[in-house]
């Protein structure tokens, strides 16, 4: 390992980065050097930009990929090879992400999919999770056994998007199902374990193949990946009256701006809202009045 990817990499433990973004922003340097064929300290802030733009333009990344290397960039010439910060931000600056709602499920299709789609008790139950508790894809697949809380039909989170743990739902109808899953299957450490060692959680990949697989034998368009699970829990609470506030520690939000983009509506909940204009009462208005033209 060179000097310059251990200074990095101790740059990202002490920021408390968690392994997962160390390995991205690693590898994101390590790319970059490999495109040009030389170490990092030799390559300078135009090379950075075309290097980005040749992302952005030929790799066809999206911006928020893009993003995450100019994060990793940025950090990584800053604080390793202690470049000026103003010089490094001018030549690496931020893409402006275009806003999209989120994609969800309704509840008839979230039917058909735990059902048609996960004829398998351990894909229902993963599934089930997911969706449930409004898990991030890796949450899932890092539960234990011991973070579920039946007593206070809660589960624990633990290291969770930035570091942090929260608590969040574990309904009457999932605790069934994860029953009658771990009754089958009899896990014991992790609550998803991988098939072929038992002693390591499933992996991401996974996940997703299993959320992909359900999602076509259930005859169900795509609504993105296995997040949309997770938008769906956040839209259908909102929907369904639970306080905003309430959602943003369910979903482990930092910030409530965050949360308030499932303020969204479905096309089928939008039409069966009435505008104010049809509270008037218009019956005092007199005939003759509608006959008149403006001059």
């Amino acid at each position: 390992m060179t000097t310059l990817r251990q200074n990095f990499i101790r740059e990202l433990v002490i920021r408390g980065m968690s392994p997962r973004t160390q390995e991205t922003y690693v590898g994101a340097v390590y790319r970059l050097a490999k495109h040009y064929r030389k170490s990092p300290d030799q390559i300078s802030d135009e090379e950075l930009k075309n290097y980005v733009f040749h992302l952005a333009k030929d790799r066809q990344f999206a911006a928020s990929s893009l993003n995450q290397v100019v994060s990793a960039f940025r950090l990584f010439y800053e604080t390793v090879l202690q470049r000026s910060m103003e010089e490094v931000r001018r030549a690496l600056p931020r893409v402006n992400r275009a806003i999209r709602r989120p994609q969800v499920f309704s509840v008839e299709e979230l039917e058909q999919l735990f059902t048609v789609g996960c004829p398998f008790p351990k894909h229902r139950a993963f599934l089930m999770t997911v969706y449930g508790a409004g898990l991030r894809l890796c949450e899932a697949c890092q539960l234990k056994i011991e973070h579920l809380h039946p007593h206070r039909m809660q589960i624990r989170v633990v290291h969770g998007k930035g570091a942090k743990d929260r608590y969040t739902l574990l309904s009457p109808r999932l605790l069934t199902e994860l029953k009658t899953y771990m009754k089958c299957f009899c896990p014991v450490q992790w609550l998803f374990p991988a098939s072929d060692d038992p002693r390591l959680p499933i992996s991401d990949g996974v996940g997703q193949k299993i959320f992909y697989g359900a999602i076509k034998r259930a005859g169900l368009q795509r609504r993105g990946g296995i997040h949309s699970l997770r938008h769906s829990f956040a839209t259908h609470l909102l929907e369904g009256g639970v306080e905003i506030t309430v959602v943003q520690r369910l979903l482990g939000h930092s910030s409530l701006s965050t949360t308030a983009v499932y303020f969204h509506v479905r096309q089928e909940r939008l039409a069966q809202i009435q505008s104010p204009l049809q509270l008037l009462d218009f019956s005092r208005l007199r005939p003759e009045t509608q006959k008149q033209t403006q001059p």
